[in-house]
């Protein structure tokens, strides 16, 4: 049986993590996964490069719908089975491939579609509506946490079509390291990292605007920013205009996320919606606790506040809260036990070959 897996090619974040992370792992001896992607460019540099075998099919621009026919092309040449699809523009062609071609349509649903163009205007509406026609029409669907399983019955999926599947990491990756000296980090100082790429959904301004009170008094606050987007510049203006250019970072995309971890105290993720963020898994590996609004399926890895902080209310005050807590546990020496009781649990309940194998399982019970 051969499986296609396609993504637009543009992703660098959770959701190439997720693929990549889940192709790695899938290798059976009588079955062969590929994954198709629309462009080329750090996804697909990092997909060759860990072995997995990859296809670009070279589309030109996010408008350029000759890639159909090179998709269909390659389905019928290549005896495809099953195209499993991630994403909005994805999932826009494994419609047109379902109905063109004779392959069973899996997908994954990342994110809640109706935030997916959030801040695009009336371009942004009408992708938002035409993901939501297309999303109803796959013959099954994998939702990242309960939440997501109760928003497709709530769009109308058919519930017998939905298998609730636990996003997981690999626990024994090699660790890279990085000194707190690199990034001009004392060991006094309370480090607090968010890795999101900057975009409206994120909520990276609550998050500045929560640290710029935090900060007023404590002093020895951090706040490191992880990853590039499109909101950006527009957030570098507004740490300025709040004068915490000193106690604010912004780092880039980087590849040394776990060392990243480990100099941190804390990490936040203020988005508006999550599916079941890998980046919260990524800091439990490296045994640092986290503060996250209440979003996907985060209360199925953090049970309670022994384990981390879900917020109730995604406001300034409620992060501050949470913040003033945090740093209160570590000015006691406790913070530790929390990143270790969080550790435990996830490595024990989300692995990736756990994920795998629910994959796996799906997709042989489809050609039974």
């Amino acid at each position: 049986m051969k499986i296609l897996h396609l993504n637009a090619g543009n992703e660098t974040g959770g959701g190439m993590v997720h693929i990549l992370s889940l192709l790695k792992e899938l290798k059976k001896e009588d079955d062969q996964f590929i994954l198709g992607l629309f462009e080329k460019g750090l996804f697909y540099e990092k997909a060759v490069s860990a072995g997995i075998q990859t296809v670009s099919f070279e589309q030109s621009s996010r408008y350029d719908f000759g890639i159909l026919s090179k998709l269909i092309k390659f389905i019928k040449a290549e005896n495809i089975a099953i195209i499993h699809t991630h994403g909005a523009r994805a999932n826009f062609y494994g419609y047109l491939l379902r109905r063109m071609t004779n392959v069973t349509w899996f997908t994954t649903v990342h994110s809640d579609p109706r935030n997916d163009f959030l801040g695009r205007g009336a371009v942004g509406r009408f992708f938002t509506r035409l993901h939501l026609f297309v999303l109803k029409k796959p013959d099954h669907f994998f939702a990242i946490s309960s939440r997501f399983k109760d928003m497709l019955v709530e769009f109308g999926v058919d519930i017998s079509k939905i298998t609730t599947i636990y996003n997981g990491i690999d626990f024994a990756e090699e660790k890279t390291t990085l000194s707190q000296e690199e990034l001009k980090l004392s060991q006094t100082d309370f480090v607090i990292i968010m890795v999101a790429r900057f975009d409206p959904v994120k909520r990276h301004d609550l998050a500045i605007e929560a640290f710029g009170k935090f900060a007023k008094n404590h002093p020895d606050a951090k706040l490191l920013f992880v990853g590039d987007g499109t909101t950006r510049s527009e957030m570098e203006r507004l740490v300025g205009q709040k004068g915490l250019v000193s106690q604010v970072r912004f780092l880039g995309y980087r590849e040394d996320i776990s060392a990243l971890f480990t100099l941190a105290d804390v990490t936040l993720l203020t988005s508006k919606t999550e599916s079941f963020p890998l980046v919260l898994l990524e800091s439990a590996r490296e045994k640092t606790p986290v503060i996250t609004t209440d979003v996907g399926g985060v209360r199925d890895m953090i049970p309670d506040s022994s384990y981390g902080f879900v917020l109730e209310n995604s406001d300034v005050n409620t992060i501050i809260g949470a913040l003033e807590k945090m740093y209160d546990l570590k000015k006691h020496d406790r913070l530790t036990e929390v990143g270790e009781r969080f550790y435990e649990f996830t490595s024990n309940h989300f692995s990736i070959q756990k994920f795998a194998e629910s994959i796996y399982k799906s997709y042989k019970l489809s050609k039974r």
